[in-house]
């Protein structure tokens, strides 16, 4: 029996089908949410198997009070799902400096917290898994989103450098990349304020947002299927590095690579000749 520890526990979102999925297959689990008491009629039929706890994950001080609560509670956490996040609007030049701010301290920063904080258990153990839930939006950018696409790129560089750390201690590292999902990730933006600072770029940062809205119950991805999957690439006999999500957000990282691979070959001479 593992014992799973997943951020960003939301009722309608990611982290509470992780949790599902890890109770159907007989493990434990500690979901952490902002608002606990939301979870509460989801957590009762589960018993004991089921910690629920409240956490900011920008706080750095209730991340180590709620890694160490888990761990005197289950004896260690096996698998650390990081799925906390989310992105405002904004474009690169007129987003707000709050803004810009805020996305880094919880979809990069908070991240690295939490992950600080479980490290130790799992090296002294000499086994563990971490899965980083980035984006498509994290190796493709995203206009209008531009600084939800920079946090989810430095999350994809730390967790490079991380893999290559922690593998000698039996820990491992998988980057979740998923295209839009159908979560209630979307919901919450037709009330979210366009705090654009440059003018000329609002009607860009409208346009986003309306798509975004407009297409709130109709993402194509199944987050029960997502999440299956990433339980499948984590029993794979050689498991991948990194596993993009859907099918439109695959076709898109496919086009980045092989756009980016034709670029790179055609600039060789120029790449070889900056030697001495």
């Amino acid at each position: 029996m593992r014992t799973w520890f997943v951020t960003g526990g939301t009722p309608g979102g990611f982290g509470l089908v992780y949790a599902e999925a890890a109770l159907k297959q007989g493990d434990q689990v500690v979901v952490t949410a902002r608002r606990p008491s939301e979870l509460q009629e989801w957590a009762e039929p589960h018993g004991d198997r089921v910690l629920v706890l409240q956490l900011d994950v920008t706080d750095a001080e209730q991340v180590r009070a709620a890694v160490k609560t888990a761990e005197e509670r289950f004896g260690g956490i096996d698998v650390l799902v990081n799925n906390a996040g989310r992105g405002w609007f904004g474009s690169v030049e007129g987003a707000p400096d709050e803004t810009i701010r805020r996305t880094f301290d919880l979809n990069l920063f908070a991240v690295v917290e939490v992950i600080r904080a479980v490290l130790p258990g799992m090296r002294a153990r000499g086994d563990g898994w971490i899965v980083n839930m980035s984006s498509v939006a994290g190796l493709v950018g995203a206009q209008g989103f531009g600084y939800y696409s920079a946090a989810k790129f430095a999350l994809e560089g730390l967790s490079e450098t991380l893999r290559h750390e922690i593998e000698p201690f039996g820990v491992r590292v998988l980057v979740v990349e998923p295209g839009a999902f159908r979560t209630k990730a979307f919901a919450g933006f037709q009330n979210e304020p366009v705090n654009e600072t440059v003018d000329a770029y609002v009607p860009l940062v409208e346009g986003v947002k309306a798509a975004f809205v407009e297409h709130d119950g109709k993402q194509e991805g199944d987050p029960e299927r997502g999440v299956q999957a990433v339980i499948s690439a984590m029993n794979a006999p050689v498991p991948p590095q990194r596993i993009v999500l859907g099918n439109s957000g695959y076709d898109v990282v496919v086009a980045m690579h092989e756009n980016a691979l034709v670029e790179l070959r055609a600039n060789e001479k120029l790449s070889r000749g900056a030697d001495f």
